[in-house]
């Protein structure tokens, strides 16, 4: 995949073989790598997403942060599940791996938001998503370790979002690949990865993330 485009799709296929342990320790099995995908999603900015329904254009810029918890809070219940640890079909993310992927994109836009509020027309540091997935072992990982992690990357994310003043939505940044985000963007942008998630792992229906 290409790095740092956070695709987003409907039960996303896990991209890469597993890595062999995890912090935890426990055993993992690789079920099969798929093509990646390298599409841009950033076109939900404009219209509203045809499989989870996020709208992102229709967000106001005072309720990022808010938002942001609200749809970061179901991953406490989906990771007490009892096939949080299971992948549905091989090639496709088990619950704790979309956790982990969700905690890892709330410290990453936490930091991009740091950095837009902090210097000028900065660009972002690459941050390869599916590599991370496999150095850092997601399916090995431990639902009880990583829920916490999420709860508390979502509540500094949040924060960063909460103390945009208003003169500064308007800041700007890059992507490598070249594309241009507002502090303003970057938070829309960042919700609907969350709302779609949700939906991947069954823990919102479409029809409720507007």
């Amino acid at each position: 995949m290409a790095k740092d485009m956070l695709p987003i799709v409907s039960s996303r296929p896990y991209r890469g073989a597993m890595a062999a342990t995890g912090r935890e320790g426990h055993d993992t099995v690789d079920q099969g790598a798929v093509t990646p995908d390298t599409k841009d999603w950033t076109w939900t900015l404009d219209r509203p997403c045809p499989d989870c329904g996020f709208e992102a254009a229709a967000v106001a810029t005072g309720s990022i942060a808010a938002r942001t918890l609200e749809l970061t809070a179901p991953w406490q219940g989906v990771l007490g599940r009892g096939d949080a640890t299971t992948r549905p079909r091989p090639g496709v993310w088990s619950p704790l791996e979309y956790a982990c992927h969700v905690r890892d994109v709330c410290r990453v836009f936490g930091g991009r938001v740091r950095l837009m509020l902090d210097e000028d027309d900065p660009t972002f540091p690459d941050w390869d998503q599916d590599a991370t997935a496999v150095q850092d072992g997601y399916g090995a990982q431990h639902p009880s370790v990583v829920g916490p992690e999420l709860a508390a990357a979502a509540g500094t994310v949040a924060a960063a979002f909460d103390g945009v003043r208003d003169d500064q939505w308007q800041r700007a940044g890059l992507r490598s690949n070249g594309s241009a985000f507002t502090v303003e963007s970057l938070g829309r942008y960042f919700l609907h990865d969350l709302a779609h998630h949700l939906v991947d792992v069954g823990a919102r229906d479409s029809s409720n993330l507007c």
